[in-house]
């Protein structure tokens, strides 16, 4: 029964086509047994996994097997069966796309993960955690967990120009920005690509034939049906409430705080479920939320953004700047390692506690202070405490 399975691994390998190599693919420590890579829809999490078998495994000697728990096989049989052949042929890794869709999947991985000590697993996931009982699974205890992101502004300008640009620190692009900006402006002008990427960029999709905008609407709508209400054991009936709630925190363009309580009122639901489902929304990665500093969760944020740019267009909100715009690509970028809080001054966020940061367009004035940078939109070049924004893509 196992050789279908190996024909379909060996397809889809072969007929993968890399269009830029994942930097997260050199970050992880592939000896770990149980392995979850973790991201939205859209990102690219299936291609991931079929580049790792691509790149670490002759799909001849059936050493790896890719997997999707979309299979309904696994529904009526589990996985039980097919590992155990799997292993019996010399089997080394299992790769399981999109696992959190197997019946009792935690127990089942749980179980393999016992029974087969010199077997690994890599499996994806969606960003959403669940709820209920399973919530703190042995699961979570014996498996390293990474997350997947959407394309940097560096990989998308690597996928464009075939360039192999590297990363930078936080520390080297504010000191060291004018040295890192004459190694990168011979080669490409960033410029150039930049409205590009925060329209359409951000997901791998945009590289298929077919309309961008729909694509990342219906991946948008299945974050929400799928990984929203079924992770989080939502009833299908209140679905509604939640879209218009996503719709009604993009279309709030100045990223004020917002009024939960008319929020509340709007979608017919109280605060407290207004709150549970902005947390929803944020695990989805489909809105970031900031907060000031020495105030979390579930205290009400301090601004709500849309995850990245491509969101921004593609939900059509009206009231949407130009700065509304730039700030969710900033917001987007550093969330992922640095602590980014909101302060008083519009356009200005606090980084790990220490520096402040203001994004702005190159014409606007801004009285100095210590500690300060300006992370500028509509230039190329900075000076002095002076930074090009596209240049903070290059963080990851």
């Amino acid at each position: 029964m196992i050789e279908p399975f190996f024909q379909t691994h060996e397809y889809l390998v072969s007929h993968l086509k890399t269009v830029v190599r994942r930097t997260l693919m050199d970050n992880i420590d592939w000896s770990y047994r149980m392995i979850a890579i973790r991201g939205p829809r859209g990102v690219g999490r299936t291609s991931f996994l079929l580049e790792y078998a691509k790149d670490f495994f002759d799909p001849q000697l059936h050493q790896a097997l890719y997997i999707s728990a979309n299979n309904f096989y696994f529904q009526g049989r589990g996985l039980q069966e097919l590992v155990r052949d799997f292993v019996d042929r010399g089997g080394q890794v299992l790769i399981i796309d999109q696992a959190f869709k197997l019946p009792n999947w935690k127990d089942q991985l749980v179980e393999i993960y016992h029974a087969y000590p010199y077997l690994r697993v890599v499996f994806s996931t969606t960003s959403v955690h669940g709820e209920g009982a399973n919530a703190n699974h042995e699961l979570d205890r014996i498996t390293r967990s990474y997350v997947l992101h959407g394309f940097s502004f560096r990989e998308y300008i690597n996928q464009q120009t075939g360039l192999e640009l590297g990363t930078y620190t936080l520390p080297q692009i504010l000191e060291e920005h004018e040295q890192i900006l004459k190694a990168i402006l011979p080669k490409v002008r960033p410029q150039e690509h930049f409205q590009d990427y925060l329209h359409h960029g951000y997901y791998p999709f945009y590289l298929e034939n077919r309309n961008f905008t729909e694509a990342l609407l219906k991946a948008m709508n299945n974050m929400i049906e799928v990984d929203v209400l079924f992770r989080k054991q939502v009833e299908l009936s209140y679905l509604s409430k939640i879209k218009k709630l996503l719709y009604l925190l993009a279309a709030n363009g100045e990223n004020n705080a917002p009024n939960v309580s008319k929020l509340a009122e709007e979608i017919q639901t109280s605060r407290a479920t207004v709150m549970n489902y902005i947390e929803y929304l944020e695990e989805a990665r489909l809105i970031n939320t900031i907060y000031r500093e020495g105030s979390e969760y579930p205290k009400k944020p301090a601004a709500i953004y849309l995850h990245d740019s491509n969101l921004v267009y593609g939900m059509q909100a009206p009231g949407i700047t130009t700065q509304n715009v730039m700030e969710t690509f900033f917001v987007n970028v550093m969330w992922r390692h640095h602590k980014i809080n909101s302060t008083r001054r519009n356009g200005v966020f606090l980084i790990d506690g220490t520096t402040n940061i203001c994004v702005c367009d190159r014409s606007r004035r801004v009285k100095s202070a210590p500690n300060t940078y300006l992370a500028r939109y509509q230039t190329e070049v900075g000076r002095d405490n002076e930074i090009p924004i596209w240049l903070f893509g290059f963080l990851y």
